[in-house]
């Protein structure tokens, strides 16, 4: 029952990740206009960049582990054919 659960959590397509990323980006730019108004000036713009940057961050960490798990399940996949051959 909990694996049933847990594969809901598991991000599988560059789309899931692409709607997950978007998600991020609304916190972030919510918080960032939170931090310009709380503190004006430039420490709010960089606290603002810093919100934005962390998205851009976590982005490429989903997207690079989505291409290592798809190339290791092809090279899972090569090995099972050679070993069957």
């Amino acid at each position: 029952m909990f694996r049933r659960i847990g594969r809901l959590f598991v991000i599988k397509t560059r789309f899931e990740a692409s709607m997950i990323i978007y998600a991020l980006a609304l916190g972030a730019i919510e918080r960032g206009s939170v931090y310009l108004t709380q503190y004006p000036g430039t420490g709010g713009k960089l606290l603002f960049l810093a919100c934005t940057g962390a998205v851009f961050m976590a982005g490429g960490k989903i997207f690079d582990c989505l291409r290592y798990e798809r190339e290791r399940r092809e090279r899972e996949a090569q090995a099972e054919a050679q070993a069957a051959a």
